[in-house]
């Protein structure tokens, strides 16, 4: 990266442990993470990948260990507050997308500034957002009437569109051949290098691992 807010770290975590119905189940490595890089956590399912994405974005607390994200630990604040923190500074990318079928695929995006009463002073990035991820011809259409790119795309949009400074994706390959795994792995790259946020993509899909920057491995105990 040319510049000091580029190398910035996003996301910091030291010695995070991991429980599932009151067990200890994984060790997250610890991750420094500047905005433009990308980092993948991998390891078989149901070895704790989903459980780490989820403490860090504030949903399932840790076991132990801290979490910072611009230098802001999510488990010492409220609820209220660890909420804003996501909705404003946290870009999810859910394994399986949660559009609402009735609504259009703009409005499906719409969605994530109006949850997190974020105020856009760019009244076109939506649309430039849009046009980027190759959806503004179908913006106005039912995010059911949508292929599973268009919709995982959505998905993608949806994510960066209150600028975070950590885009966490959840097996965002799993359901996609190879020039698709490429395309979606790309988009999000360029994504987080172009918002000057972190990535973080968690999955088991080796396809993935020579698109990232670096690759920690969890430490199951199961």
């Amino acid at each position: 990266m040319s510049s000091d807010v580029h190398r910035q770290l996003k996301l910091v975590t030291n010695d995070v442990s991991l429980a599932r119905d009151g067990r200890h189940i994984a060790r997250l490595p610890d991750l420094r993470v500047s905005a433009g890089e990308s980092v993948a956590i991998v390891g078989p399912s149901g070895c704790g990948k989903t459980t780490a994405l989820m403490a860090i974005a504030g949903i399932r607390p840790p076991q132990s260990g801290k979490i910072e994200i611009e230098g802001t630990d999510p488990w010492e604040l409220g609820r209220a507050a660890r909420d804003g923190l996501r909705g404003r500074r946290i870009g999810l990318v859910f394994q399986s997308f949660h559009l609402v079928d009735a609504l259009s695929v703009r409005a499906n995006v719409w969605l994530a500034a109006q949850c997190a009463n974020y105020p856009l002073h760019d009244p076109d990035r939506l649309n430039r957002l849009l046009e980027r991820l190759g959806l503004g011809p179908v913006r106005n259409r039912r995010a059911d009437r949508v292929s599973h790119g268009q919709a995982q795309r959505t998905a993608i949009a949806r994510a960066l569109l209150n600028r975070p400074a950590l885009i966490l994706a959840d097996e965002p390959t799993s359901a996609l051949d190879d020039a698709n795994t490429e395309t979606i792995m790309a988009l999000l790259k360029e994504s987080a290098v172009a918002e000057k946020a972190a990535l973080v993509v968690a999955t088991h899909d080796r396809r993935v691992l020579a698109s990232v920057d670096a690759v920690v491995k969890m430490v199951n105990f199961q």
